[in-house]
Formats: C-alpha cells, structure tokens, sequence
C-alpha cells in the first residue's frame, strides 16, 4: 500500500511539476492556487490531524505523476473551496480564469453526490456522474486523485464509513479509472479498496505473498538476467523489470476457485523498448529459448484495448521450469498503459491544444463516450440511462472485428445489430443480413471475442424491424432503433394533426385564411410552447391536443382541457373505503380498522397497525414518520393476499411548467389502470406543484406509474408524500 507522505512540502511538488510543466506564468497561477487553499484553510485540521494543505498537496502530487496540466493542478489546490463556501464559482473565474472555475465547479458537483447505495438518488448521480466525464474529463480525473489520498487516509474513518467508500470506489470510480486505462491509480484503488472492504482475505493474501517473496524475488532476477543478456547479444537497447501483482487481482483469482499455488503470472517481467518493431523482435528472441504456453499470447500492440493499452502478452516456461508472465512494449506504450488517456497531457507543452487534444483522443480512442455523449440529448429517465449504460460501460465486454481489422469494443451478448449501429446508424438501418466469420448467421446471433463480422446492406431497405429492439444489446442499438420508428410516427401525427385541425376548422366554418394568420400562429406556440405549427399538429395527432382546444386558444370560445379535468377532480371528496378483511390483524377478529390518512398505505406496502384510543386499529406504513417513537402501541398486521380493490395514496408532482404538463400526467394514470380522485395545484416562484391522491391497486403499480412520470418533459420530480 502507498504511504501518505504528510511531509510533503509545495518545494517538493514544486520539483516534480518542474519536470514537465516549464510555462513561467502557468508556475505561477499553481504557486498563487497554493496561496490561496493555504489562507482559506489556514485553520483547518483533517481526521487525521494533520494541517489541511496535506491533503490537495498529495492530490497535487498524484495528478503530477501522470502529468497533469497546469490548470487541472490549480483546480485540485481549490477543488473543496466552493464545497466549504470558501470561494464561489465567480471569484474563482474571475481569479483564475474560466476553465479553472469549471474544474471547480465540475468536482464539487461530484463531491456533493452520495454515491453509496442503490436508490434513485445514486442512480441520478451515476448519471451526473457519467455525464460530467464525458464534458470534460479533467473533472473526473481530480476525483480519482481526490478518492485516491482519501483512501489512503481511510483508516481514521470507523468501519461503516471504510466499506461504504470502498465499494462506491469499486462499484463507479474504479470501473470509470479502467476504461480511462488509468492502471496505476486503478490497481491502488482496488488494493485499498479490498483492504477495507475484506480486510481478511487482504492480509491473507498479503501474508502469502510476504511467505513466498524471497523465494519469488530470486527466480524473477535469474530470469530477468538471463532474458537481459540474450537482448544484448541480439543488439536490442532495453530496460527490464519485474513486476508485482497487484492484491486484488490476485484476489479475484482466489475468489473464482484457483489456488494460490497455481496463479503463475505471480512471476511476472515486463520488457520496455523503444519501437514497435522491437516489440515483435523481443517476443521471437523470448520464444526462441523459452518455449511459450499455447493460448496465452495476446497481441494489444496490432489489437490495441479501446482505452488505449498496447502490449504483447505471453506466459513462458522460464527457469527452473517455472512459469513467468512477460510483457513487451515502448516506452510511450508504457505511458499510455499507466495513465491512459490522461497520458495525452505529456503532448500540452508542444501543440497548446490542451483540453481539445485530450477531448478529441478520449471520443476516437474510447468508443464508450460515444455512446455517452449521443444519451446527453436524450429525453430518457435516469433509471433507463443507468440501467443501459451501466450495462455498456461496467458488464464485462468483447472485442470483434469489422473485415478492415478495426476494433469494435461491445458488451458480452451483443448481436450483429448491436455491432451494425455502433459502426454507424446508417449501416443499421440498411441491414438485411450479417456474415460471422465467413458464415451466414441470424440477427439475434450472440457475438464472441475475436468474431469477424461483415453486415450486409441494402440501399433500398426502408430501415430496421421493431423486433430487433429486444435482440439489441446496447441501449444505442435500441435507442437508433426507437428513433427511427418515432420519426415515422411522428411524420403520420403530424399528418393526421394537420387533417384533424383543419376538419374542425370547416365544422365550426371558420376560413383558414382568417384562421391561420401569423399573430394566430404565434399565439398558439405560445400557449403550448411547441417550436412551430408542425409541432402543435403532432401534439394533436397524437392526443396530447384536440383540434377544438387549440382553436379555442386563438377564440377563447370554451375551457381547456386541462381547466376542464382540474374541475373535475379538484377538492373531489375521497369517500372512506370498507377494508374489513383487506388487512389481516394476527390472533384478534371483529376489531375496527383503519387506513391511516398520513401515509394511506396500499396494498404491498410494508405495514403495521397502531392502537388507537377508541377508534380501532389505525394502519400505517412501515416508515410512516408518524408512528416511529410509539412502538408501545405498535402491532403485526398484514395484507390479505385476495386483495383486489384500489387504495387512495398522496403524490407530489414537481414541474417547471404548468400547461400541457397535467394532460400528461392523467395519460399516463390510464396506462396503468390508476383513477385520479383529486388534484390540488400549488404555484411557487419558479415552478409547480400537483398533489394528487389516486387510486392505486398496489405498490408495484404506483411505482411503475411515477417512474414513467419522471420520464416526462418539463418534470422535474414525482414522490409519495405523507402528510
């Protein structure tokens, strides 16, 4: 495990920033930065005691190890000043420029995030999360180096706080470290990680490995020698090491089975030289005198990993019959290899291209932020981004091939339609067939490592078939898919908006020319905020409008459809429901009970009964706030599994917008067989709110119900609220 260096001084950092950094006035924003984080923290202490400053100087000092550029060091001195309201976003740009006043704000958006967890919090900000990186990719790079000393220090936390951070690491910013190939800084996290998170199988392992060190350390020098010496005597310039693997790779061997005995790439060397050439060269030396294990070569240098790893992998029998994992590649193979993309920042000095450099590496080298970016603009709910990208992103993932020899990264299960729309959405929607490895095969094939895949096209084709949305793997896959069929739907909505409008126009014999005059039109648009007159026929063809109500925008003849449903349902008094057998009150029979009003359960909630004074049994919710210190009064009662009436519940409904958005919202209750009894709407200065209490016939119910309405335009949130 890395030691913390709490002696590190800025004289210190200094020296290494020198080592790549030679801008004089880019030295000196950093020294000015320092200044600052010192001053406003001044008197601050961390858990561990020592003086704040420790902590961004070792952020610092981690980010100089990959050669971080000038401003993502001036943002890590000042990444907690706007968490702790020290500085705002403005005096940081103002002081510090704009991009640096970004990375600020950027990491203290993450920061703020509980990443523990499986809510739908966490899952907004896996989203959060997954969509800043794709913005600008310093940001997550600090949080790494950020997570990365914080782990360090984890020891003075006590060890509920250790395992949630350990697995928040493992679970998003590790697999986020690995597709940026940042080997170094992932390979520490994942030691320190397990160290918290299974502190039994850590220093297990650590005291197997410590037992067998002398005796591996010397087989690995006679080895590195030997493999030295053959180099020379070829002429080929090198450096050889040995390499140490890391705990948890070691681990997760163990923990599929294998014995500690058996997990050879413990002997492991790795060979630098200084062309690509040379790679090739050194692995025909190697073979030629140590004979190599079949299957265990790998060639990343011709098939470079999509974060930009390039190697040659083999495993040879080397001395003393021994098995030995070497590694060959260059020196700037290396680099990448270590830091991965933010090795591009070694290339600042040269061609002042900084952000765009680095920006432009990460979308042609790392195929995955393609996707990410294409879900920016999507109108999809957080639970669909995290569930498909996720899935994209931390499942494991296969390599297959276009018959050029190009790369295409995948996750495992992916079909030629998966692979036809991540080449392009035009080769997707044009496929009539896929060859496999010189075979015919079926779209819903499941693709293999190293599968060469030729897609067929037809020009003629007019696009891709709905059923090929359940054989897509990948959300882009399913996503293209979706899009086109919703340009066609909305291209015969808007057709059938159109007619509808001007049918209704020749009804009530109101002429289009007097009808359709450009203070009218404007006025429309207005009224339901759609971009153009094309769109108000689609809202029209599709439900969302009816023909009359948008004439009656321009006439004010009669109410709108929504004045007409809020009357209809507004203050409705909710008549008691009978649940007399719905819910079962254990070993007592012919007792009254009663659905509490605060927190009005369902069916399928967890429940429990309260004694009430007089009036019975008094059914609450399990959480129910209102019951949590009265536990003297507190009964078991359950649902009666025959239950098939509607129960009414309480909603709260955020929006930015109160037209069109409540037609929405009442479609969206028939779909799931939910009535509405009543609407309440609550204005505030920059939004609204509607409370609504439904009918609801159990929990799975409403809670499919409010995540389709989170889905929705202009909704900002959707919850159960007790009273």
């Amino acid at each position: 495990m890395t030691k913390v260096n709490v002696d590190l001084t800025y004289e210190t950092l200094l020296i290494e920033l020198k080592k790549y950094i030679t801008d004089d006035k880019a030295l000196a924003l950093i020294e000015k930065a320092y200044n600052k984080t010192l001053k406003l923290h001044h008197d601050e202490k961390r858990l561990t005691g020592e003086d704040y400053i420790v902590h961004p100087l070792n952020v610092a000092l981690i980010l100089s190890t990959i050669g971080a550029d000038y401003e993502t060091i001036v943002a890590a001195f000042l990444h907690d000043v706007i968490l702790k309201n020290l500085m705002t976003k403005d005096e940081i740009t103002s002081e510090f420029g704009e991009a640096i006043g970004s990375l600020v704000d950027g990491i203290t958006i993450i920061n703020r995030l509980n990443l523990s967890g499986d809510n739908e919090s966490t899952i907004a900000n896996h989203r959060k999360i997954l969509v800043g990186l794709s913005e600008d990719v310093r940001v997550i790079i600090i949080k790494l180096a950020d997570r990365l000393h914080n782990m360090r220090t984890l020891w003075v936390h006590d060890e509920k706080h250790q395992k949630e951070k350990a697995k928040e690491t493992l679970d998003i910013l590790i697999p986020i470290a690995h597709r940026l190939g940042m080997s170094q800084i992932k390979s520490e996290l994942e030691d320190l990680s397990l160290r918290y998170s299974k502190p039994d199988a850590y220093f297990s392992i650590v005291e197997k490995l410590n037992a067998t060190k002398k005796d591996r350390d010397a087989l690995v020098t006679t080895m590195q020698n030997d493999i030295s010496t053959i180099l020379l005597d070829h002429g080929i310039k090198h450096n050889i090491s040995g390499r140490s693997k890391s705990i948890y790779s070691i681990y997760k061997k163990l923990d599929k089975g294998r014995p500690f005995s058996d997990i050879y790439d413990l002997l492991a060397l790795r060979v630098y030289v200084d062309t690509e050439e040379q790679c090739y060269q050194v692995l025909g030396i190697i073979h030629s005198k140590y004979k190599p294990i079949p299957k265990r070569f790998k060639d990343f240098i011709a098939m470079p990993k999509t974060n930009m790893y390039q190697s040659l992998h083999t495993t040879v029998f080397g001395v003393n019959e021994q098995l030995f994992e070497i590694q060959i590649r260059t020196f700037d193979m290396d680099l990448i290899a270590e830091n991965g993309i933010a090795s591009h920042w070694s290339y600042k000095e040269n061609n002042g291209s900084g952000k765009v450099a680095l920006q432009n590496a990460m979308e042609t080298k790392l195929q995955f932020f393609k996707t990410i970016m294409e879900l920016k603009n999507d109108k999809i709910s957080d639970e669909e981004f995290v569930e498909n990208v996720k899935g994209d992103m931390f499942n494991e993932n296969i390599y297959v091939f276009t018959p050029k020899g190009d790369v295409i990264e995948l996750p495992k299960g992916s079909t030629p339609i998966d692979f036809a729309y991540r080449v392009h959405s035009g080769v997707g929607d044009k496929m009539v067939g896929a060859i496999v490895n010189n075979g015919i095969v079926s779209l819903d094939y499941e693709l293999h490592d190293n599968d060469i895949i030729k897609i067929n096209t037809n020009k003629n084709q007019i696009g891709p078939s709905k059923e090929w949305i359940n054989m897509a793997k990948t959300y882009q896959a399913k996503n293209k898919i979706k899009a086109f069929f919703n340009k066609i739907d909305k291209e015969e909505y808007q057709k059938r908006g159109e007619e509808s409008l001007n049918k209704e126009l020749k009804k009530k014999k109101i002429p289009s020319s007097s009808f359709f005059t450009t203070d009218n039109i404007n006025k429309i648009i207005q009224e339901t905020k759609d971009v153009d007159m094309n769109e108000v026929y689609v809202d029209i063809g599709n439900g969302k409008l009816n023909a009359t109500q948008v004439i009656n925008l321009v006439f004010g003849e009669i109410e709108t459809k929504e004045e007409i449903i809020l009357k209809k349902t507004q203050q409705k008094v909710v008549k008691p429901i009978n649940i007399k057998n719905d819910i079962i009150v254990e070993g007592v029979e012919d007792i009254k009970v009663n659905v509490a009003s605060c927190c009005k359960p369902i069916f399928n909630d967890q429940i429990v009964g309260y004694i009430t004074k007089g009036y019975g049994i008094s059914v609450h919710r399990s959480l129910c706030p209102n019951i949590k210190d009265l536990s003297e009064r507190i009964i078991d009662v359950r649902w009666n599994e025959t239950i098939s009436r509607k129960y009414p519940t309480d909603i709260l409904i955020h929006s930015i917008d109160n037209k069109n958005v409540l037609l929405d919202i009442i479609s969206k209750t028939s779909n799931n067989d939910i009535v509405v009894q009543s609407i309440n709407t609550i204005t505030t200065n920059d939004n609204f709110m509607f409370e609504i209490t439904l009918l609801v016939e159990n929990k799975e119910r409403l809670e499919k119900y409010l995540s389709e309405i989170r889905t929705l335009p202009n909704i900002i949130d959707a919850e159960r609220i007790v009273k």
